[in-house]
């Protein structure tokens, strides 16, 4: 039986994140309780800025995006990573995998552009706080979050339809957690050359426009920072930063150290544990870090556990 695209491979075998069998157990409850922080803590976020009235501003209408992206995110490979510390064989179907590959990319393109429109909502916020209102209205922040999940979608739709053209031949086994374009393109028995080029345009594309973008804003940021006279304010404008600024550390660094760790030839297992950090502990840590580190959020929280306490008393 020959899959949608004519390859002699209808299901794939995800070889894990190590194949050494005193690690399966450990890293099992390990993912298990990172998925778990992931899920309760991007849910609570979420409802916490949907039912705060004082959260309805654009810096929250972003996190709240943010929040759901990586609960959607978590959830495409989480499940089928935690099947292979479990089971001999971790077997996903040709479809399957393509269909993991193409919400993946939709997913991790979208956060890339949703931390970028934070960071110009922080300039603006720092910048040109006068204007704040009126440059990010609604229309605006709703156009900027379409944008970003547009983003997504089409850098998405051009990898998954450019690996939908390749055969797979006998080679099934993907060195890997999940259905990623790298570990996918080294299966493939015909021309990766479409496919190598698409990846450096588009991936090059969408880590190099948000990175000047993000960069752009906190060179501006950081020049208005300075320029306020009161280390009181310097310290209250830069803590409106900082939360912002290690999610987006987190999230770029890891995503480009696997990349170049990739290209390099032997380096797969180093670029398997790198990815952990941007598709594992980036999703868990957002919600941790927006909230300890974010007065609004703290008082949201604290007034939200008087209220249950309230309803629970009477």
């Amino acid at each position: 039986m020959l899959a949608r695209n004519d390859s002699l491979v209808t299901e794939f075998i995800l070889a894990g994140l190590t194949d050494r069998p005193e690690l399966q157990q450990p890293l099992f409850y390990l993912f298990l309780v990172i998925y778990i922080v992931t899920m309760v803590g991007n849910l609570g976020l979420i409802t916490l800025i949907g039912l705060n009235s004082h959260l309805h501003t654009p810096m929250y209408y972003f996190l709240f995006n943010l929040s759901l992206i990586d609960l959607f995110y978590s959830s495409v490979f989480t499940p089928k990573m935690l099947m292979n510390f479990v089971l001999n064989q971790n077997i996903i179907s040709y479809s399957g995998c393509m269909t993991q590959l193409f919400f993946f990319l939709f997913l991790v393109i979208s956060e890339c552009y949703m931390l970028t429109s934070m960071a110009y909502d922080r300039y603006v916020a720092i910048c040109n706080p006068l204007l704040y209102k009126v440059t990010m209205s609604s229309q605006v922040c709703l156009g900027l979050i379409f944008a970003a999940y547009v983003m997504g979608f089409a850098g998405a739709t051009t990898h998954t339809g450019c690996m939908l053209r390749l055969t797979f031949c006998s080679a099934n086994i993907i060195n890997h957690y999940l259905c990623d374009i790298l570990p996918l393109l080294q299966l493939s028995c015909t021309s990766t050359y479409v496919n190598e080029m698409v990846v450096l345009i588009v991936v090059g594309i969408n880590i190099t426009v948000p990175s000047f973008t993000i960069l752009i804003s906190y060179i501006f940021i950081l020049t208005s920072i300075l320029h306020i006279k009161s280390t009181q304010g310097r310290s209250k404008a830069f803590s409106t930063c900082s939360s912002h600024i290690t999610a987006i550390s987190l999230f770029f660094g890891s995503a480009v150290f696997m990349y170049v760790k990739y290209s390099s030839p032997g380096s797969m297992e180093q670029g398997k544990v790198s990815s952990v950090f941007y598709t594992n502990v980036g999703p868990m840590l957002n919600p941790l870090i927006y909230s300890l580190r974010n007065k609004d959020v703290k008082m949201a929280l604290r007034k939200a556990l008087v209220t249950t306490q309230g309803r629970n008393i009477f």
